[in-house]
């Protein structure tokens, strides 16, 4: 299990996923799906997140499948942002699907 903050075009949104890295095919599909096709994500710790969204995580965890899965814990960016310190994010990831040609 995965947990990120993802800055997004619209603003940043918390995420939990069962795929093990954030370049997985589907995962970016599953991303791009939801009109997401350019973001930054760091990583954070699942326990620190379930700590800061208190009976909303489990929730959200209950819909999560075992393997292959996405949710979205937060969709409020200013919330999301907020919650967590800057040196609580681990390293980024940046991805931006390429322009049509």
């Amino acid at each position: 299990m995965k947990a990120a903050l993802i800055f997004t075009g619209s603003g940043p949104i918390v995420i939990l996923t069962s795929y093990k890295a954030f370049d997985d095919v589907k995962l970016l599909a599953k991303l791009y799906a939801k009109g997401i096709d350019k973001f930054i994500a760091y990583e954070l710790p699942v326990a620190l997140v379930e700590e800061r969204y208190g009976n909303h995580f489990p929730v959200v965890m209950h819909d999560l499948r075992e393997a292959d899965d996405l949710r979205v814990l937060d969709f409020n960016g200013e919330r999301a942002f907020r919650l967590f310190h800057l040196n609580e994010l681990g390293e980024p990831f940046k991805y931006e699907a390429r322009a049509a040609q």
